[in-house]
Order: structure tokens, then sequence, then C-alpha cells
């Protein structure tokens, strides 16, 4: 028996246990009318979830997807098809529009003084250009930890390449420095510099001559070129700086900007409840990427479990109780656009909906569970305990940001991140190395049974799992995991005052 089938049976047999959290005795998958259905799922999945097919499908006929691209165009009529082939009903698109469509163009560096060679570098998504011919020029280094001083005497960096340099261990509250360096970067365009190296703070790219890119965190775009460049080539300019020599390189970015919005899309579909229709657990993993591979582990691994555990569900005709609607969001790398977009247009039904389930870390097992709520932990320990044999899950109640459980997080739903194991992770994101070869069949079919399993729990207990907290009862929860500060300086916190104490209010 091969160790895929041992998990498929030693899991089967787990479910239906009945686990104690604390002194609180909570309704085992066998109490909560799941485990049927459960047993199913699971069984389906293991054995045919079809998800490292999807994988190799959509990496290899689609390939990298910028949101507002033709590629992007072509992953949504992709996922639209697949979609209605696993058999989901009331396929369909949910048009939304990005502000400005960006189109990569050629990137290339090179140090001319005090030495000649080549240097490894990529643009960042939605920045501007060098002059066609590009530009010589010196380079000058800043501290990340220093870029609100250096802001004073911004004119020193007229004509100068700009190199951001990182703190080995940066500060816990990294998000502060961050709300500063979006000024820095502004001042840094108004004061005429010819490009920065570091777009996204500074943090160096991981080795083995792979640049990251990526959009600002601070801003939707930005005229100067902003790139990311080799870590070794950092590190040899870091050298030189730091030993007193004069640096120049000969820089050259050329991309291109539309000049207005431009449509694009969320993709949607449903497996409709039997007895409660109208409630609503949301299983999605954003289908974008970036475009210097193929867009493999991010996020074509989710995209792919999502759309496997749709067809496992289906397949198992374990239909549950209340519809699960599978969402492949557009535009997260851009900051969570798709998912904005869909908690605005679905307002009117948000009070119906259970929970939102993501994922969006890589190529690694599931490992963990972030529920984005303080309240539902208890009720979903038993659940993760009954998988033991398939997945060992942490559950924990931290509200996740920067993917597309935050804007569920916002609207008062748990959303639920299903984090990854994904050590190789580091490497793969935004790079050049995010290709197919990256992910593990085994471990993609275990996730995509693994969501299978979860979407199915949370839509067919017996018992709704959740319901939208107000805004003041999201806002204090916010607060107390710390996340207050950062989601301000960030510019995603709609709160204000609410949720804050009569102590935590200013003077």
């Amino acid at each position: 028996m091969s160790s895929l089938n041992h998990a498929l049976f030693t899991s089967l047999l787990c479910l239906g246990s009945l686990p104690l959290v604390g002194q609180i005795s909570m309704p085992s998958v066998q109490e909560d009318g799941t485990r049927a259905g459960l047993v199913k799922a699971v069984g389906e999945g293991l054995f045919d979830s079809g998800a490292y097919a999807c994988l190799a499908e959509l990496t290899d006929t689609v390939g990298g997807r910028v949101t507002g691209s033709p590629a992007a165009q072509k992953a949504i009529e992709w996922a639209v098809n697949q979609m209605k082939t696993n058999g989901l009903t009331n396929v369909h698109k949910e048009p939304w529009t990005l502000f400005r469509g960006w189109t990569r163009g050629t990137a290339t560096a090179e140090m001319i003084e005090p030495l000649q060679r080549k240097l490894y570098i990529d643009s960042l998504g939605w920045v501007g250009s060098t002059p066609a011919d590009g530009v010589d020029a010196q380079v000058v280094a800043v501290n990340l930890l220093n870029v609100e001083s250096e802001t004073q005497h911004i004119e020193r960096f007229r004509g100068k390449v700009v190199l951001i340099e990182a703190p080995d261990a940066p500060p816990k509250k990294i998000w502060v420095i961050f709300s500063r360096y979006g000024s820095f970067v502004s001042a840094l365009e108004r004061a005429g510099a010819v490009a920065l190296i570091g777009g996204q703070g500074g943090f160096k790219s991981q080795g083995m001559h792979l640049t990251h890119t990526g959009s600002l965190i601070f801003a939707r775009e930005a005229s100067l070129p902003i790139v990311s460049i080799a870590a070794e080539d950092q590190g040899q300019i870091e050298r030189l700086l730091a030993a007193g020599r004069t640096v120049r390189i000969h820089i050259n970015v050329q991309n291109s900007f539309t000049t207005g919005s431009i449509p694009t899309a969320n993709i949607v579909g449903e497996i409709l409840g039997r007895e409660e229709p109208e409630q609503i657990v949301v299983l999605g993993a954003h289908l974008d990427s970036w475009d210097l591979s193929e867009g493999a582990t991010d996020n074509g691994t989710n995209v792919c479990s999502v759309l496997a555990a749709a067809r496992t569900l289906v397949k198992s005709e374990s239909r549950p109780r209340r519809t699960i609607r599978f969402v492949l969001f557009m535009g997260e790398e851009q900051g969570e656009l798709g998912s904005t977009a869909y908690i605005h247009q679905h307002s009117t039904e948000l009070q119906n909906h259970i929970a939102a389930i993501v994922s969006d870390s890589g190529q690694g097992p599931i490992s963990e569970a972030h529920l984005g709520r303080t309240d539902v932990v208890t009720s979903f320990k038993p659940f993760a305990k009954s998988l033991g044999n398939l997945v060992s899950l942490k559950v924990n109640d931290r509200a996740e940001f920067g993917t597309d459980t935050g804007p569920f997080v916002l609207a008062g739903l748990p959303g639920i991140n299903l984090e990854q194991d994904s050590p190789d992770y580091r490497y793969t994101i935004h790079s050049a190395a995010d290709a197919l070869e990256a992910a593990k069949p085994e471990v993609l079919e275990r996730n995509a049974t693994v969501l299978a399993a979860t979407a199915y729990w949370l839509a067919n207990r017996s018992e709704r799992f959740a319901s939208p907290w107000p805004t003041a009862k999201t806002a204090a929860m916010l607060r107390e995991q710390d996340q207050y500060e950062r989601l301000k300086a960030l510019d995603m916190w709609p709160f204000g005052d609410i949720g804050r104490t009569e102590e935590q209010k200013p003077n």
C-alpha cells in the first residue's frame, strides 16, 4: 500500500472521534452531521482530485498572468471553463475595474565603476521607466530605518540611483517603517532621483541570483523606476560602498501604462446548498500572478486546489446543507483588489455568509488554520483533530492580512487562512523560479482534499458556524491582536475609533 493510500484509510478511521477542548465537549464530525460526506470527499480527493494536472495546464497554457493583462484575461476564460467542466453551477464572471493597466518591458543594469559586470535586476509592477537609452548614475545607499530623516535632505539624491539597505534584523513593527518609506519614495520622485533599488522596503532577495518582483505596498503606482536586484549583486555593491569606493551603474528600465482604467473580473461557481442555499461558504484563491515565470506557487497551486476541491465534492455527490461558493480572485497582488470588490458587490448578502477559506502561501502542505475570529476556535478544533492522520493542523484566531482573507475579516467574517509549510517559497515567490517544477503532486492533491473537507464541513454542519460580527466587535478584536496600527499605517483601517475602549482613546 502506498503512503498516500495509507493516509486515506487512516484518515477515514479518524473521522468521527470525539475530541475535548479544555473542559468543553464539542460535537464531533459524527455528531454534527458531516462525517458521511467527509468520508466521501476525502476518499474522492485523495484518489482522484486532478489538482496537479490542473496546475500543469494552467502553467503551460496560460503562464504568468498580471492583473489586467491579456494573459490574465486568458486565465479568466480558462477558469470559467474549468469550473463548468468540474460540474459547478451558476458559473460566471463578476466584473470590476482596475485603476490602470501596466505592462512589463525590459530592465537591464551594468556596473561601470569601479568594476564592469552585468547586474541582475527586474522591475517591480506599476512603476515607471528611465529615458529610452538608460542612464549612467552614481549609487548612493540609504538604510531603511533612516528614510524619515533622509527625506529632510532629499535634494542630495538628484541624479542618483538610491540603494535601500535593509537591517539584518527588521524591527518588530516594520509596518511603521513602510508607512514612512512611501513618503520617501514620493520625495525621491520629486527630487529627480534616477532609480530606486529595493522597492519593497529593501529586503534582499534570497540568493541564487533571483529577483523578486511585486507591487508597491504603499501606493498604486510610481513614475520612478523601482527594481529588485539579486542578493549577490546588492551584497557586492554594499561592500564597495562601505569601503569608500564610488559605484556607478548604467540602468535601463522600460515599462508602459494604459491611459486609463481597464476591466477585469473575479470568477465564481457554486455547489448549491440542499437545505439553506442562501447561506454561503466561500472557498477561494487568487488567479492573478506575477510574470517572471509561470505563477505556479503563487498562486497556481491553490487555484488548482480550489478547482480540484470543487471537482472532488461534485464527484463525491456530497451536496452540503449550505452553498459552497468557489471564487478565483483577480488583483490580489495589487492589494487584495478582487476580494475587496467581492465584498462590495455582495454587501447585501454578507449577512448570509458564514466564512471564507483562502490558501496563499506557496507549494507546501497545509499546516495551520488562522481563523480570523476569536470566537470560532473552539468549534473548529474538533474538525481539525478529525483530520489528524491526513494533516496536522494547528488552529488559532489570528486575523491574516496581505492576502484575500483580509477583506472578509474587515467585513466581520471568519477569514480562514489555511497556512502552508513552504520553506522553499522564499525562493519561488514572485521570481523566475515560480514554475511547475517547484510543486509536488502528492502535496497538491492532499491540500486540495483538505480544502474540500474544510468547505464541506463548514457548509454541512447542523448548526451554523458563524455570522458576521458588527464592526465594533471586529475592531476590538484587531486591536487586541495588535493589528490596528499596522492597518492604519498601510491605509487598510476603516474603523477609526470604533472598538476602542475609553482608556485606549486619545485625550
